[in-house]
């Protein structure tokens, strides 16, 4: 009669295990394609002629195409560089409250 006590207590706690592992597969799975989703956001691009007025004006003055597209790429990796900071702050967040956790 014991042993039967036992066997279920063990029965209910491998079971509790299993649901554990099976919310943390589910849960890694989630995380993992909203990673992927956001890389493929992040890497997608678009040709976009990113100028403020002033600098638009100044490189069609000259005609030289060359420096307005090298303009337009420094404007752009200007532009990325706040989104990588905040990013990397968001990351080390979810690290403290995964350790947390």
């Amino acid at each position: 009669m014991l042993i039967r006590v036992e066997s279920r207590k063990s029965k209910v706690e491998r079971k509790k295990k299993n649901n554990k592992k099976q919310e943390v597969r589910r849960k890694t799975s989630q995380n993992l394609a909203s990673y992927f989703l956001l890389l493929i956001i992040n890497f997608y691009t678009l040709n976009s002629q990113a100028q403020c007025a002033m600098c638009r004006a100044s490189l069609e003055s000259t005609g030289n195409v060359s420096q307005a597209e090298a303009v337009n790429d420094g404007i752009i990796y200007l532009m990325i560089i706040p989104y990588v900071l905040v990013g990397l702050i968001a990351f080390a967040v979810y690290r403290m409250y995964r350790k947390k956790n």
